[in-house]
């Protein structure tokens, strides 16, 4: 293939990963932001909902679709479950500590990828994807699936904008966010906020593990690489902001794609570790983040 084709192929495989990456990002961007917890676990998350995928559509016979589908509505749910208990029974405990937490999800992240290994094993496991269309471009066909994890994720951060801005639930969300001591004096359940959004956090970064596992494989040490994608992403974009995070995961994403694909996936990940710290050094709140007072 030419340039056009090459570059056509890279931006389409960049805004895969960007629509995943969006997902496992504004789950951990919405943990650090309302909470102020540095969530290290959120990767595992990420791989538990990999692995119940797996799990999941296999248990289940007939058309992958109707697998497909079951896991993409049961791992996400039974995620933001063991995520909800986790708060409860780890984090609510230590009040929150900055410091304390920090360890605390470290020692959640060795506990959950141990018990991945012992249940579930050391090898990658493909899940089957729910349809295998291919979509004629100019120059070639493209898998319909992968177009549609694009679709989905855009969906699904819509419907995200629109409960952060337009309902009951964002506006406690972004009270809690901004003064949590005022918000409790104003009778807002903190506590269950702090549940309700680290389950969400787990939920969304579930959702899209499920989303790409059919094109990648569920393996037990899978959470990683998308743990210090969401990272960059967040300190790119700016703590709790979803405009930020959709921003930089897109310019994560294509960068990624196009420098993979034309020059190497280390130089890639080089520019990324670069562009980080010049966020940090000349805007470290982050492109849309706001400077604290």
């Amino acid at each position: 293939m030419h340039f056009g084709p090459h570059l056509l192929l890279a931006a389409l495989e960049g805004l895969v990963t960007a629509a995943v990456l969006a997902l496992t990002a504004l789950g951990l961007s919405l943990v650090f932001g309302v909470m102020r917890v540095v969530n290290v676990a959120h990767g595992e998350f990420f791989m538990l909902g990999a692995v119940l995928a797996w799990a999941i559509s296999t248990a289940i016979s007939g058309h992958p679709a109707l697998g497909f589908l079951a896991a993409l509505v049961l791992a996400p749910l039974i995620v933001s479950l063991i995520a909800l208990v986790s708060e409860r029974l780890v984090l609510r405990r230590l009040n929150y500590n900055p410091e304390a937490t920090i360890v605390a999800t470290i020692g959640m992240l060795y506990i959950i990828q141990q018990l991945a290994l012992t249940f579930y094993g050391p090898e990658a496991r493909p899940v089957e994807p729910p349809f295998s269309y291919r979509i004629l471009l100019p120059w070639f066909g493209y898998s319909g699936y992968k177009l549609s994890i694009i679709a989905a994720s855009a969906l699904l951060l819509a419907a995200t904008w629109f409960v952060l801005t337009r309902t009951k639930i964002g506006l406690v969300m972004r009270a809690t966010q901004y003064d949590s001591e005022t918000a409790q004096a104003f009778g807002i359940p903190v506590d269950r906020v702090y549940t309700g959004v680290f389950a969400l956090g787990a939920m969304l970064a579930a959702v899209a593990a499920v989303l790409i596992v059919p094109i990648s494989q569920a393996h037990y040490l899978m959470g990683q690489d998308p743990l210090l994608l969401s990272f960059i992403v967040v300190i790119i974009g700016g703590l709790g902001s979803l405009r930020g995070t959709l921003v930089a995961a897109v310019l994560i994403g294509l960068s990624d794609g196009i420098i993979s694909v034309f020059f190497s996936p280390t130089l890639a990940k080089i520019i990324a570790t670069l562009l980080v710290a010049m966020v940090l050094v000349f805007r470290p709140q982050g492109l849309f983040g706001t400077a604290s007072r």
